[in-house]
């Protein structure tokens, strides 16, 4: 199971992201919970154990720019627990979880636990034509690499929480849905801790379903954010906009959305002015079963967040991704992310700074044994930047083995 989880500030668009992460948790869990391995089994109850180790070699842990980066080897030990329990055959419980360790073979400094994304918990029920979610989702990460926003720091992240409630009232003909999440992030770093931040996001949808594989509507969010330091600026964000999704085969789907965002800031920041905003996004994303041996996905769009360095920031994305099988046991996913994005330095007291970001990779798996599986995976991160001292590269080369408790 995947779950997109974000540790991006959250915006009424965040609300959105929310949304569709849970949605495909959801179809997610519901197609686990058919031939899914186990274990242990105590009546309904199940839990599958997975216990991984993985070597990694980074030559540039610092994310820097010029001289000569700093290379290391980083060993993680990783611990994955997926349980289940079906209270009844409308009510489903889960508890996913993978948990690590980042050790730092030279810049310890860096060393730290990881919670990787997709840990969740929760229960989905069942009332009449009602679907009731319960979800509690987090993570815990320090990958500046990932985060295209981010440049000449080794240590960026930290806890991201989400719980809350979604409830879907299917109508046949029109599908009502309203949702609510308390969002909390707590850096990890004192670098980055003006970012702690708690939010509260809201979301209605109304979808009108014009044929058994098309639905589309119309779908509102908001977000109330307040900063633990008085360093960027407490807000309100609303978005209002379309949607529509398209199923034309079981392994095909397309979503399409767009609508404008609106930011209200409250001046409560001592070195950022506040300054209200308006903006558009959209974003179309796509995925099919090509063959039974390949299989796509891609998702491209314009978003507005809030910001690391300044209240806000604005990108353009696109990221394709393509899932080869091929060969018998082999497994081969390859990707590539670009991000185009503008922000603020020095909140509001700095320059401008127009970046590219690209991350490109593949991983390799291949099934060694029954329980046990190797794979080998290489990551490329290009960001260049008008601010020539936050242009860097990193390349990143894992080998890792899972043995699967079943």
């Amino acid at each position: 199971m995947k779950i997109v989880v974000l540790a991006a500030a959250a915006s009424a668009q965040e609300a959105l992201r929310n949304s569709l992460a849970g949605d495909a948790a959801a179809e997610a869990r519901r197609a686990q919970q058919q031939n899914l391995p186990f274990t242990f089994k105590a009546g309904d109850f199940r839990v599958l154990a997975t216990a991984s180790l993985e070597q990694k070699w980074n030559d540039n842990v610092r994310i820097s720019s010029g001289g000569t980066p700093e290379q290391d080897f980083i060993l993680t030990p990783t611990l994955q627990l997926d349980m289940s329990y079906p209270v009844s055959a409308q009510n489903l419980l889960q508890f996913n979880v993978g948990a690590g360790y980042d050790a730092y073979f030279e810049h310890r400094e860096l060393s730290g636990v990881r919670v990787l994304s997709g840990s969740a918990l929760s229960f989905d029920t069942y009332v009449k034509d009602f679907w009731i979610n319960l979800h509690d989702r987090f993570s815990y990460s320090e990958d500046s690499a990932s985060q295209g926003a981010i440049a000449g720091s080794g240590r960026y992240g930290g806890l991201d929480n989400t719980a809350g409630l979604s409830v879907a009232w299917d109508l046949r003909a029109v599908v009502l849905t309203v949702g609510y999440d308390h969002q909390n992030f707590i850096s990890a770093t004192g670098e980055f801790d003006y970012l702690n931040r708690a939010s509260e996001l809201v979301l209605a949808r109304a979808g009108f379903r014009f044929h058994p594989a098309v639905t589309a509507g119309v779908e509102a969010s908001g977000s109330f954010t307040r900063y633990t330091k008085q360093v960027l600026n407490d807000n309100q964000s609303y978005s209002t906009g379309l949607y529509a999704d398209w199923r034309p085969g079981e392994h095909s789907r397309l979503q399409a959305r767009g609508g404008y965002t609106f930011y209200y800031f409250d001046q409560t920041s001592l070195v950022a002015q506040a300054l209200d905003q308006r903006t558009w996004y959209a974003d179309l994303t796509a995925s099919q079963a090509i063959t039974e041996a390949i299989t796509y996905s891609l998702s491209a769009g314009r978003e507005s967040r809030l910001g690391v360095y300044s209240d806000t920031l604005q990108d353009w994305y696109v990221r394709p991704n393509v899932v080869w099988r091929v060969i018998r046991d082999v497994s081969l996913n390859t990707y590539v992310s670009y991000e185009k994005g503008t922000q603020g330095l020095g909140f509001g007291n700095g320059p401008s700074e127009n970046y590219d970001w690209i991350g490109m990779g593949f991983g390799v798996s291949y099934e060694l044994f029954k329980k046990l599986t190797a794979s080998l995976s290489y990551r490329l991160t290009l960001r260049s930047s008008n601010t020539s001292s936050r242009d860097y590269d990193q390349n990143v080369i894992g080998l890792r083995f899972a043995y699967q408790f079943k």
